[in-house]
């Protein structure tokens, strides 16, 4: 049984995953200079909505250990803003 080919090119798709890698990176530069902390709403958002650009590109390139390495960074993100945002 063969694998699944990786989907046809998409710019929105190319753009939210540039936009992904650049914004998970912009978190932990500001985390780790201590501009940003965990417990800052703009930590999580960036740390939400890269990994969701990035899990996007990664769902139709069919690299599945990346995809799941973002959803999950997504997910725990998700629950920090929640926290967050009804503590």
């Amino acid at each position: 049984m063969s694998e699944p080919t990786a989907r046809p090119f998409s710019l929105p798709a190319e753009i939210a995953g540039w936009y992904g890698t650049g914004a998970i990176l912009a978190a932990y530069a500001l985390s780790s200079f201590e501009v940003l902390s965990s417990h800052d709403r703009l930590y999580q958002v960036l740390n939400l909505t890269g990994a969701a650009g990035v899990a996007w590109v990664c769902w139709r390139k069919r690299t599945w250990q990346a995809f799941w390495l973002e959803a999950i960074w997504a997910a725990i993100a998700t629950i920090a803003l929640v926290r967050i945002l009804f503590s």
